[in-house]
């Protein structure tokens, strides 16, 4: 039992949940276009949402590309120049800042959406539940830091490298890399692999819209001036 739910977790798992999220989104988009958006609520209240909001972001956009690199670079590629061991120090270090940047957006993010009512009542099932689901992510990929401390060898790092990697290009026997790893591990890729699932059905379809320049952008998009 413990092998079939491991080769579907983390070998079988991984194709659905992108699977769905992007013949999903692509449905979404062709069905019902107008729902296409993040639902600002800025116009029900304005506190706490830049802080949280800028904060939120900053700390999830640099995780996810971190992690993008950090599991699909061979090993082959940094090892002249460093070693998986500093990679996996690296890693946790800038984790844990970039951990904490996102958990001070979110905890202000969640404190306003379930706290103000006015955000509260026009807010959507998923609009609340994906936030929750993002805020148990980071929670999970905290914990991992000290999980990770008792292996500064960096082997573990390498069997996620190994595993993300053979998942990306088709390969068989991914799972196995993936057997024998702590729990938190395992919990935490399997509820990231939930959010690629449940992508299509939430407000997060607006990271495919975002124009280059959103990034350089002057200021706030103004929704309500006083």
């Amino acid at each position: 039992m413990n092998d079939f739910l491991n080769t579907f977790f983390f070998g079988i798992y991984p194709y659905l949940a992108v699977g769905v999220m992007i013949f999903g989104s692509i449905l979404r988009y062709d069905r019902d276009p107008y729902s296409w958006k993040a639902d600002s609520s800025q116009l029900m209240s304005r506190k706490g949402l830049r802080w949280g909001s800028n904060l939120f972001h900053v700390g999830i956009i640099l995780l996810f590309f971190g992690h993008l690199v950090g599991l699909l670079t061979p090993h082959w590629a940094y090892e002249p120049f460093i070693t998986a061991g500093q990679k996996q120090m690296v890693a946790m270090v800038a984790g844990g800042i970039f951990g904490v940047i996102a958990f001070i957006g979110m905890v202000i993010l969640i404190n306003r959406r379930f706290g103000n009512a006015r955000v509260s009542a026009t807010s959507s099932f998923w609009d609340k539940a994906i936030l929750l689901m993002l805020f148990g992510q980071l929670v999970l990929g905290m914990l991992t830091i000290p999980q990770s401390a008792q292996h500064p060898d960096g082997s573990s790092m390498i069997q996620f490298a190994n595993w993300a990697q053979k998942i990306v290009t088709f390969q068989g026997g991914a799972a196995q890399h993936i057997l024998n790893q702590s729990i938190i591990f395992k919990l935490h890729i399997v509820l990231g692999l939930t959010i690629f699932l449940v992508f299509p059905f939430t407000r997060l379809v607006h990271m495919f819209s975002a124009p280059l320049k959103y990034l350089l952008r002057p200021g706030y998009q103004i929704v309500r001036k006083r």
